[in-house]
């Protein structure tokens, strides 16, 4: 059983050391552990002290952003044969002394993935709208993923062989909310455990503005969970606007029977428009699940050709 750290990076040279000087070196059920550290396009020492503590380096020739560096971290730790993947931030907010509580339910077969839970309501040094926007947040992903997370956002996360290869992150700005949408749908178990973090001493790269990241936030949520609820969706919006126009007609019908609907022609028109409309947008829900059937197909078509690539006859 192999155990892969990846550490995506940008420019952590004053807490990186600390990061990996952390880190378990044996683990019971563990054989053996490989840090790898994604270093996307930084102009400090970060790769330099990285390798220094004997971790293996991924260079980005340009920062491409986190999720960039978490799929090429995955890819990497898949092509070393890890067998459980664990993803902590070289901010040093996380312990590596929580890596075995973290792994623990994945060692066991309990689940697939298992998120660092930071219980961020009650995270001192986390302003009040950040806690806030944290815990509103886990309640719109708990919701629309069906899984009991509580801390969604957390970057502290264990993933088994399985997960990874299931996982395809379309995502830009961040993996942490798409994972969690695509889980339920790809049938991965998820599980939470309480970890501790330790004070960050600067400000977080990837929000960058409390506005900004809310705008990111929001986009990321509706487009994946409309790709994979799609039919959904277009339905529920569709007949919003199909009970609109039906309640205009049926206005229009009470006016026309009792007062000959003089004056009142304006509700048929506008019924007319928004049935059309309401229809519409159902009949391309019906094409937008024709289209989700295609694409189920090209996703297990990718994990298998990851693991032609890798050479991976253990998951078939």
């Amino acid at each position: 059983m192999k155990l892969a750290i990846q550490i995506p990076c940008f420019n952590e040279e004053k807490t990186l050391g600390e990061v990996l000087e952390s880190l378990p070196r044996s683990l019971d059920g563990i054989d053996s552990i490989e840090v790898i550290v994604i270093n996307d396009g930084s102009t400090d020492r970060s790769a330099e002290i990285a390798r220094s503590y004997g971790a293996r380096v991924i260079s980005h020739i340009s920062n491409l952003g986190l999720s960039a560096a978490f799929k090429s971290g995955i890819d990497e730790s898949l092509r070393a044969g890890a067998d459980i993947i664990v993803n902590i931030d070289a901010d040093n907010q996380y312990r590596g002394e929580d890596i075995p509580r973290l792994i623990a339910p994945i060692l066991n077969g309990e689940a697939d993935i298992v998120i660092g839970n930071r219980r961020p309501h009650k995270v001192k040094y986390f302003s009040p709208l950040k806690r806030f926007l944290q815990f509103f947040g886990s309640f719109v992903v708990r919701r629309l993923s069906g899984i009991n997370v509580e801390d969604a956002v957390s970057g502290f996360r264990a993933f088994s062989r399985r997960a990874a290869y299931k996982l395809t992150v379309l995502s830009g700005y961040t993996y942490t909310i798409e994972t969690l949408l695509q889980a339920r749908s790809k049938n991965i178990i998820v599980k939470e455990v309480i970890i501790g973090t330790n004070p960050v001493n600067r400000p977080s790269r990837l929000v960058r503005s409390i506005s900004s990241y809310i705008t990111f936030s929001i986009a990321t949520i509706i487009r994946v969970f409309t790709l994979y609820n799609a039919l959904r969706v277009f339905v529920l919006c569709g007949s919003l606007f199909v009970l609109g126009g039906v309640a205009l007609l049926i206005r229009f019908a009470y006016f026309y029977f009792t007062t000959g609907g003089s004056g009142h022609i304006q509700s048929l028109i506008i019924a007319t428009i928004l049935t059309l409309m309401g229809s519409t947008i159902i009949l391309v829900g019906l094409v937008a699940d024709l289209i989700h059937f295609n694409r189920k197909l090209i996703e297990d078509l990718l994990e298998r050709v990851k693991k032609i690539e890798i050479k991976d006859s253990r998951l078939q």
